[in-house]
């Protein structure tokens, strides 16, 4: 059953607008924010509010359904970056130049390689929105 109008507003108000991964703001990118499932309904997961956020179509494609991802630097599996339960400071920052977004912790390393948050084509375009003076965000617009 598709969700309601109403839990999509609550979705994309809750997160001012953002992507909830890369935080990439609705305003900067071609194409609509879209809901996620952060537990995919193929493994289980629900509609509930708890489970869904806002992603950009690049994030949405390269988590589908994962839930776990091994983290670079210390081979573990771990589960992927909850933007329901997990504030994206503590996991994430940006580099200097604003273009790639820097694991900081196993999560937020293995959250960064599995949805491939510094793909070539969004650093591209980050850099350009940093020359706009656009970007990166404040810290966790979200929050």
């Amino acid at each position: 059953m598709p969700l309601s109008d109403t839990i999509r507003q609550q979705v994309r108000a809750r997160a001012k607008n953002y992507c909830e991964y890369c935080l990439s703001h609705q305003d900067y990118i071609m194409g609509r924010l879209q809901i996620d499932h952060v537990q995919p309904v193929a493994k289980g997961g629900s509609d509930d509010l708890d489970n869904l956020c806002l992603a950009c179509e690049l994030c949405n494609q390269y988590k589908w359904t994962k839930t776990d991802a091994v983290d670079p630097e210390t081979g573990e599996t771990m589960k992927i970056f909850h933007p329901r339960h997990q504030t994206w400071s503590e996991h994430f920052a940006w580099n200097q130049e604003g273009t790639h977004i820097v694991g900081l912790t196993a999560v937020g390393r293995a959250t960064a390689i599995a949805l491939q948050l510094n793909n070539p084509l969004a650093v591209v375009v980050r850099r350009n929105w940093v020359k706009a003076g656009w970007h990166p965000p404040s810290v966790d617009p979200i929050v």
